[in-house]
Parts: structure tokens; sequence; C-alpha cells
């Protein structure tokens, strides 16, 4: 072994990731492998790292991307197949435990349950040096340890890392970085680079900008007023603008943007080949994202796997999700909201697609519209008869995960998620009891505080 894959392997995370995998090369060749994984980006970059490491290995696997990993889901799992967890089940072990098969878990959210005998996992909460690494980036380290050849697979453990928002670059996300060979540039966060700045301002959510994200006259106005002009019928890339004009959008979205928190305005832009061409790794991500919460995960790894019957579909879907955020965004300007001392609650009902309920959550805890540490909770109507719930604070604050455990656990129903970002489902009759304990726990939390 190099001495560069000594260092990689050294850490906790890494040590785990090695026995995990040599625990797989033992498994029974002739049992099929099933994937089950989440239907996010991070899921669905996991979900194609392991499919082409398996392919590569000649080993038979069926793939089943869900959104939510239920106990009916658990029960319905095929009996004679090594179960293989991407992204979910850490706060599922104890629905796990009764399975009488060989289970491989490798995920990085919250465990708050026992590990099973029968359970194998790689999850960096697990360990004392906590390193904040996506689940796709395991998934790289796992398939890059059964096989070098596997280092091609790099770039999509990046694209997993920018769709969960994690661009701390420690010791393995420096490593997959590198394997990647992303280039990476300091610029304005927006999205994506390599294209025409007016069309990337004008369905910019990350950041949101007042008066520009969703309207094009504000978009021209804007541009206009920072002086920069078509060239052959079009406007500069991102990437293309020089160091002046750069400081001159940056500063006329900080006008935009007087009430809010704008240090993570500027950052590292990544740059991945995919399709054989850079690509901005945050519109990658954010296609596969539209893919999948359009009820098309597969189109979504056809997508990620370079497939190029998959790409004009994914370019199609991609569109159509645009426009649903940017009429999502309209709708909850207008609507009625149930206010609190640092909460805002918006019961969008039927207004707004489940589908696209978390990223308008998510892209509403970025805007200006909300103080820092202000807990936003939208909620959404499902086409099942249930209550999607999608939970931020904006700029970090009140741990959002537990407030909506404690309510989901009385009322019953499903949740998961992060400390600043969570989400969780439950039957619509319960509708009116959520938001009555939901309120409850706010406050008391806030008293806590």
């Amino acid at each position: 072994m190099s001495k560069e894959v000594k260092e990689l392997f050294s850490s906790e995370i890494n040590v785990k990731i090695s026995e995990l995998a040599e625990e797989f090369l033992k498994t029974q060749k002739t049992k099929d492998v099933q994937i089950i994984s989440h239907f996010d980006t991070d899921g669905i970059t996991s979900a194609s790292i392991i499919i082409k490491c398996l392919k590569r290995l000649d080993r038979k696997f069926s793939t089943l991307i869900v959104k939510n990993l239920t106990p009916e889901i658990i029960s319905k799992l095929p009996k004679n197949k090594i179960l293989f967890f991407l992204d979910l089940a850490s706060n599922s072990l104890s629905y796990l435990s009764g399975l009488n098969q060989r289970v491989f878990i490798i995920d990085h959210h919250e465990i708050t349950q026992d590990i099973p005998h029968n359970v194998c996992i790689a999850n960096p909460v697990l360990h004392e040096k906590k390193e904040e690494i996506s689940t796709s980036g395991l998934c790289y380290l796992f398939a890059k340890k059964i096989d070098q050849q596997n280092k091609d697979l790099a770039s999509l453990a990046v694209i997993g890392m920018i769709g969960d928002s994690i661009e701390n670059i420690g010791v393995c996300n420096n490593e997959i970085t590198k394997d990647s060979d992303a280039v990476i540039k300091k610029g304005v966060r927006l999205y994506p680079s390599t294209r025409p700045l007016n069309r990337v301002l004008e369905f910019s959510s990350e950041p949101y900008i007042p008066t520009v994200t969703g309207n094009r006259e504000g978009v021209f106005q804007l541009l206009k007023e920072v002086g920069l002009e078509r060239h052959n019928g079009q406007y500069k890339s991102l990437i293309e603008l020089n160091e002046e004009e750069m400081t001159r959008i940056v500063t006329a979205i900080l006008l935009k943007r007087l009430e809010k928190n704008n240090e993570n305005l500027i950052g590292n832009i990544f740059l991945v080949k995919h399709f054989n061409q850079l690509e901005d790794a945050r519109e990658i991500s954010a296609k596969i994202n539209a893919s999948s919460r359009l009820g098309e995960p597969y189109t979504a790894i056809l997508y990620c796997l370079e497939e190029s019957k998959a790409k004009k579909q994914i370019e199609k879907l991609y569109a159509k999700y645009k426009q649903m955020i940017i009429k999502g965004l309209n709708t909850v300007e207008n609507i009625e909201k149930i206010r609190g001392s640092g909460y805002v609650i918006i019961n969008v009902k039927s207004e707004i697609s489940e589908d696209v309920i978390s990223v308008v959550t998510t892209i509403l805890s970025k805007s200006s519209l909300y103080s820092e540490g202000t807990v936003i909770i939208a909620m959404s109507h499902t086409n099942k008869g249930e209550v999607k719930v999608s939970a931020r604070t904006v700029n970090r604050g009140r741990d959002v995960r537990e407030i909506i455990g404690k309510t989901v656990s009385e009322i019953g129903g499903e949740f998961g998620g992060h400390k600043y970002a969570a989400g969780a489902i439950f039957n619509l009759d319960k509708e009116s009891e959520f938001l009555e304990k939901l309120k409850k726990h706010l406050e008391i939390e806030l008293v806590k505080i």
C-alpha cells in the first residue's frame, strides 16, 4: 500500500470503511445485493458509485430509491439478498435487528439506537473525531478500497458533497477532491458558473436575491446598474468575469441582501468533468435533485453514470423543476403564516408540491426575509393523504431535528435529518394536533435558550 493510501485510511472513519470493504468482499459472491438509497443528490450519487463498483466486481444487484425508509419498506425487502443501505437506515436500526440476513450501511446521519449484530455500519457520528463528510464521499472511499480502478468515481463524490452543502475540505474531502481533479475557484456562489449570467441570476435560489430571483426585468436592471452588457448576443458566465466585474456583481447582490448575513456569499466554485466537459458541481447536483424529486430517480442515476439517453431527459426535468421553485417562492410570499417568537410556520397545504417544499424552505432560510436564528417550518399535503414537514434554521440556531422529533413522537409518524435541517411525515388527520404541539415545543425550546 502506497504512502498516500495509508494516509487516506489513517482516520477513524477510513479505518471503519476499510473494515466494511473487507467484510463485504467476504460475502457470498452468489448472493445478489439489494441497494437501498435515499432519493436526494447525496443518495443518488452514493447509489451510482456503489452500482459502478458492483458492476466491476461482477456482482448481481438491484436498486431501490426511497424518500423515507419506513418499517413497511423494510418488511418488503427480499430475504435472500445482502442489503446495502446508503444515506439512510441509521435511524431504523431497531427494525433491521429482526432480519436474518447480512446488512451493510454507509451513512452520515444521527444514530439513536443500538447497532444490531447483523449490521455492519460506517458512519462518522460513531467516532470521536467526527469529520463532516457526505455519504457519497464514504461510498467513494469504500469503492476505492475495493479497487483502485474506482478512483474515476471521485467526481460523483464531490457532486454528492456539494449536494449536501458540505464544503469543509477536511482530510477525507481533500483527498476525494484531489482524486476527482476538480477545478476549484473562488467567487460568488451563484450557479451554474458556466452559463450566461442573466439566466443564472433569474433562477438563483441559493442565494435568493430579492427583486431579482424569478424576475427577468429585475435581472436586466441589476446587470445594467453594474455595467455588464451582452457580447455576441449573450452575457458572460460567472467564471468569465474579470476581478473588477466580479466585485461589481458581488456589491450589487450585497446591496439587495442588506439585512442578511452574507458571509457564505463568496466561496468555492467546484468544476468537475461530466460528459467529458467541465461543469459546475452545484448545477449537476441540482439536476440530479430535480429529476429524483419529480419521480425519476433512476434517470438521475443514469445521468450520474453518463448515459447519453438520460442527459436530454434530465434537462427537461430540471427546467420544469426550476419553474416549480419560482412558483413556490411566489406562493409563500402571499400565503398567511403562523408567526411566533423566533419561528414562522408556513402551511401551504396543497398550494406547493411536496416535491419542492423542502427546497423552497431551504431557500427561505438562506434569503434575507427572516432574521438570524429564526426557525422556518413549512408543511405541504402529499397525494397520499399525509403532511410533509420541512424545517430549517436561519444561519443555525435551535435544534430543529429535536423539536420536530419530539412533536412527531407524540402524534405518530416518521422524522429525520440534521440539527439545522430536518423533516417529517405524518397522517393528514393529525395536522391540527401537530400544529398545536409544535407551537408548544417551539415556545418551550425558546424559554430554554
